[in-house]
C-alpha cells in the first residue's frame, strides 16, 4: 500500500486530496497544526474522518526537526505540501509569519526528503498569485512572475526552491501553479464563499447586505475537486515538472456575485461606480450589495487567467465543472447549512 503525507488537512484542498488518495487505496498521513481550536469539519463533511487508512498527525512545518522526524517515521512514497498561511489579505498584516510558514515551510520538507530519502516524490502547492501584476495573458508555466503580496512572494520563493532541489539533487519535486479553485468546503474568508454564504443568509432573511472590496478584480475560478486530481497526476507522471491548472476563463467578482444571487432566484441591477457602487434587487429596488473600502488590498491583482494546455497534453488533465455549476453548488450547500443554523 502506497503511503502519502498530506500537509494542511484542515483546509479545502487537503480534505479533497485525502479523499481522493484514500479512494485510490493509499494510506494517508494528514497533518494539522496545533491551535487553540483545531477544526476538522471538512473531513467530517466528506465522511472520511474515521477512515481506517487516514492518520491525523500533529505537525509544525516551521520546525525542521519535526519535518525530518515525521519523514523518518512514516517513510512515505509521496508528500503533498498544501499547508500554508494562505490568506492574501492576512499576509500584508503578517508578512514575516507568512514568509516562515509559506516560504521556508516548503524548504523544511524538501530538506527532510534530501536527508532521509531523495526518492520520495514531492508536490508543492504554488499559486497564480505569483503572477500578480500579469506580464502576459493568459498566464502559463513560462510567464514571468510579478507577485503583489507577501503571500505571493513567499509562494514564489518556495516555488523556485522546488525547482532548485529538483535540479540540484535530482529529486522528483513538482510544482502545481493552481489558479483560484473553490468549493462548498472553501473558508468564508475567501471571497467566493463569503459571497455564497452571504447570498444564502440574505435569501433566508439572516443578513441585510453583502459588503465587498474590489468588484472589478478578474479571476480564473475552478472546482477544487478537479484540481486535487491534477496534483495526484503530477506525481504519477514520468518526470517531475511545473504545471498550470486553470480553466482558461476569467470573470469579475461582480460576475460571480450576479451568478450567486441568480442561483438563489434573485436578479440584480448594478449602479454607481467605485466606492459608490451598489447592487439592487430588480423587483424591489432593495440594496443587496455595496462596496466597503476596508476590503481593498494595498496592492491589487487585477486579472488572472491561466492556460492549462501543458497539463492537458502531458497529464490528460482538464477541468470538468463549469463556473455556473460550481457557483450553484456552493449556494445550494450554503442555503442548506444556514437553514439548519450550522455554517462554517
Amino acid at each position: 500500500m502506497k503511503k502519502a503525507i498530506v500537509t494542511g488537512i484542515t483546509g479545502q484542498d487537503g480534505a479533497y486530496l485525502a479523499e481522493l488518495l484514500l479512494n485510490k487505496g493509499y494510506e494517508v498521513y494528514a497533518t494539522y497544526r496545533r491551535t487553540s481550536s483545531v477544526n476538522f469539519w471538512r473531513i467530517e463533511e466528506l465522511g472520511i474522518e474515521k477512515h481506517p487508512n487516514l492518520h491525523l498527525v500533529e505537525y509544525d512545518l516551521t520546525d525542521q526537526a519535526n519535518s525530518i522526524r515525521m519523514v523518518v517515521e512514516i517513510k512515505p512514497d509521496e508528500i503533498y505540501n498544501l499547508a500554508a498561511q494562505s490568506f492574501v489579505g492576512v499576509s500584508f498584516e503578517q508578512p514575516l509569519a507568512t514568509a516562515h510558514i509559506t516560504g521556508l515551510g516548503c524548504v523544511h520538507l524538501l530538506e527532510a526528503i534530501r536527508i532521509v530519502d531523495p526518492k520520495i516524490k514531492f508536490y508543492q502547492a504554488s499559486t497564480s498569485e505569483m503572477f500578480g501584476l500579469v506580464q502576459e495573458i493568459p498566464q502559463k508555466e513560462s510567464t514571468p512572475f510579478y507577485p503583489r503580496s507577501p503571500y505571493g512572494v513567499a509562494k514564489l520563493y518556495a516555488h523556485w526552491m522546488v525547482i532548485n532541489y529538483r535540479e540540484s539533487y535530482n529529486m522528483f519535486a513538482c510544482s502545481g501553479i493552481l489558479f483560484n479553485h473553490e468549493s462548498p468546503l472553501r473558508g468564508r474568508e475567501f471571497v467566493t464563499r463569503k459571497i455564497t454564504d452571504s447570498v444564502a443568509k440574505i435569501k433566508l432573511g439572516k443578513l441585510d447586505v453583502l459588503e465587498l472590496g474590489n468588484m472589478d478584480a478578474k479571476r480564473d475560478w475552478g472546482f477544487a475537486k478537479d484540481y486535487v486530481e491534477g496534483m495526484y497526476l503530477m506525481l504519477q507522471a514520468p518526470k517531475p515538472d511545473t504545471y498550470v491548472l486553470a480553466t482558461n476563463r476569467t470573470e469579475t467578482v461582480r460576475d460571480f456575485v450576479t451568478m450567486a444571487f441568480k442561483a438563489a432566484g434573485i436578479e440584480l441591477e448594478f449602479e454607481g461606480c467605485d466606492e459608490n457602487e451598489v447592487a439592487k434587487e430588480k423587483s424591489t429596488g432593495k440594496v443587496m450589495v455595496r462596496v466597503n473600502p476596508k476590503f481593498y488590498r494595498p496592492a491589487e491583482v487585477e486579472l488572472l487567467i491561466g492556460n492549462p494546455q501543458k497539463a492537458k497534453d502531458e497529464l490528460g488533465w482538464e477541468p470538468k465543472c463549469t463556473l455556473e455549476e460550481l457557483c450553484a453548488m456552493m449556494v445550494k450547500e450554503d442555503l442548506r447549512r444556514n437553514e439548519i443554523g450550522h455554517s462554517f
